[in-house]
């Protein structure tokens, strides 16, 4: 393993129930590989197919499991070799996670509490906490439980729902780690760097965290502060590179959610959660997750600005996106059809997530087949894939015809998704419930198979539109 360097480099949002449109709580992500390829798979793990004791691949971290596995949904890379990173998925409890955000601790903690290179990470956290717990709250134990016990390899932040509530959790050195439950009526849009910020040790219902955290910062004097006690400033990174990398993406999904809200790019005092203006929906968070400054001078496909404004700041929708997941668990539903793993792959500025009900015991052929040796429009994270690669120069030549295919592909996709959930609610009732497993596996398969449809024509298009644009071409004039 190359000691303490992380890997990914991702952007999460989560939306508390009583600020989403519809009661929902979301948890969201995008996967970022540190390179552009990183090949996926979407899978339903049974309980029979969980491992006993876990083994890691990528740092050696092991763990004997409980004997009483949960079925989950989740996205392992597809080459497992070096670990199986399986990043967010929903088990049978209707219990989401997302893991995880990489973050960074600031170096006196390291210092103090160092990473253990064989402690459990990124790679092993899906696998070995969401099929064992029952709700979030549950998740966030677990995990507390490991990373106390075995240290972790990374800085990571980890988000966990149920139909009621969301929790973030955020380590910090090895051993140390806190996390928040997020007020019903708020979102976060949490980049790579620690969010949590004052802690109330006197309201566990809202705050849990190891067990010496306050001792461990009196003890070594890091909280500078006078008053309070604020996670973020104690163990968090305050660089030059944050005010890049970091800010400004929380600035412009603000920006989003509160248009009304006058805020620095750059600013570090920008608060982790915000009650939205309005109501949040699954297209809001797939929008957020899909931009790259729109309508600024920092667009990099934008016509305003200068050459460098254009590349100063970090999209969220970028070349290193591999898969965005948005995880709901919806209200008012039986559990038994409560949740859904909406699903993108490739690049999030050219695609539309496919809903999937989580209650399901397999997923479509084309989102389990995923090789890492060559390109296949059989494989729904290459097709995406592909159409990235064809669209994203069209799109810095500012080419109409190709924005304009991928706008309409991508509301076709929305519109296709939202009418398969509301075809699964509208006729769920009159479907056995030891059928409805089953029943969703095929109107899951119906909802991706018309949605990969679309996208095989949009890479047509846009290779169509593209052919007229290759560097040896010739139009005959004059006279033969």
């Amino acid at each position: 393993m190359d000691q303490f360097v992380n890997h990914l480099s991702c952007t999460a949002l989560l939306v508390g129930k009583k600020a989403s449109v519809d009661g929902s709580t979301m948890i969201a992500r995008n996967e970022d590989a540190s390179g552009g390829i990183n090949p996926k798979r979407f899978i339903v793990v049974q309980p029979a197919d969980q491992p006993q004791r876990y083994v890691s691949t990528f740092n050696g971290f092991q763990l004997d499991l409980p004997q009483t596995p949960l079925q989950y949904t989740c996205t392992p890379v597809a080459d497992q070799s070096h670990g199986t990173w399986g990043e967010a998925g929903i088990n049978s409890e209707n219990v989401a996670m997302s893991a995880t955000e990489t973050e960074f601790t600031n170096t006196t903690m390291l210092g103090l509490d160092p990473l253990e290179p064989d402690g459990i990470g990124e790679e092993a956290m899906l696998t070995v906490v969401l099929p064992y717990i029952h709700n979030a709250r549950e998740g966030v134990e677990r995990l507390g439980e490991l990373v106390t016990k075995y240290g972790t390899c990374e800085s990571n932040g980890i988000a966990f729902s149920d139909a009621n509530e969301i929790w973030y959790f955020e380590t910090v050195g090895g051993h140390h780690w806190a996390a928040e439950r997020i007020p019903d009526d708020r979102y976060v849009l949490a980049p790579n760097q620690t969010g949590i910020q004052e802690i109330d040790f006197q309201a566990p219902e809202h705050y849990k965290y190891s067990a010496d955290l306050e001792d461990f910062a009196a003890k070594y004097h890091l909280n500078k502060a006078k008053e309070g006690f604020n996670f973020r400033d104690i163990f968090g990174e305050d660089t030059q590179a944050d005010h890049y990398y970091n800010t400004p993406r929380v600035w412009y999904a603000q920006k989003m959610l509160n248009p009304e809200i006058d805020q620095d790019p750059e600013s570090r005092t920008m608060p982790f959660s915000r009650v939205p203006s309005h109501l949040i929906s699954v297209e809001d968070v797939a929008m957020v997750l899909s931009s790259h400054y729109q309508a600024t001078d920092f667009d990099p496909y934008g016509q305003t600005g200068t050459p460098e404004t254009r590349r100063r700041y970090r999209p969220i929708g970028m070349n290193r996106n591999q898969e965005m997941h948005i995880l709901q668990i919806r209200p008012n539903m039986p559990k038994s059809h409560a949740a859904i793993h909406w699903l993108a792959e490739g690049v999030n500025i050219f695609n539309s997530p496919v809903p999937f009900f989580a209650n399901c015991t397999t997923t479509p052929e084309n989102f389990q087949y995923t090789p890492i040796d060559k390109s296949s429009t059989d494989s729904f994270y290459w097709l995406n894939k592909l159409i990235a690669m064809v669209a994203d120069p069209l799109f810095a030549e500012h080419d109409w015809d190709a924005e304009f295919a991928v706008s309409e592909s991508r509301k076709f996709g929305f519109a296709a998704g939202r009418a398969a959930v509301a075809k699964g609610d509208a006729a769920f009732a009159d479907v056995k419930p030891e059928d409805l497993p089953a029943w969703h596996d095929a109107l899951n398969a119906e909802t991706a198979a018309t949605i990969t449809n679309d996208l095989q024509y949009l890479l047509h298009q846009l290779v169509c539109i593209r052919a007229e644009k290759m560097t040896p071409s010739f139009e005959k004039g004059g006279e033969l």
